[in-house]
């Protein structure tokens, strides 16, 4: 039965399996979680360790091993944050330009074969779709998470 949910389920899991294919056979010293963090660091650069591991769909130890990673190999900074003395903030430094620009590369080498027979105009479509769908997600879980907390008074 290929209802939307499924295809949407499996597309993602396809995805992430040949870019955690791709990465491990680039050659470019990082996991394919590492590699995923460099890129959710870079979309959210200055986010705390917290809403990356968040954003990322991973356990904040799991996220704090890869920064551990990419911090040793001098691709991001840890700095405190601003408001919160606990929390830490993710920040690129600028070595990260040229590892970034590769994971992005092998990355697109991925969706131009996924996308391989679709015109420019469903291309197109496809993000836009793709893009309300994810907006109309996030409103959902905003609204999930304010109904469920505590009232304040």
């Amino acid at each position: 039965m290929d209802t939307l949910g499924f295809l949407i389920v499996d597309s993602a899991r396809l995805l992430r399996t040949a870019f955690e294919r791709r990465i491990a056979q680039a050659g470019l010293g990082l996991t394919p979680g590492e590699a995923r963090a460099l890129l959710n660091i870079a979309a959210a650069d200055g986010s705390r360790q917290l809403d990356i591991a968040a954003r990322m769909g991973v356990e904040p130890m799991t996220l704090c091993a890869y920064l551990d990673k990419l911090q040793s190999l001098g691709l991001i900074e840890r700095q405190q944050c601003s408001y919160d003395r606990r929390a830490k903030r993710i920040t690129l430094t600028e070595t990260s330009e040229e590892m970034i620009a590769s994971i992005r590369k092998e990355l697109n080498v991925i969706l131009l074969q996924a996308t391989e027979g679709l015109s420019e105009e469903n291309n197109r479509a496809l993000r836009e779709t793709l893009t309300a769908f994810n907006t109309n997600l996030q409103a959902i879980s905003l609204s999930q998470i304010a109904q469920t907390a505590p009232d304040e008074g």
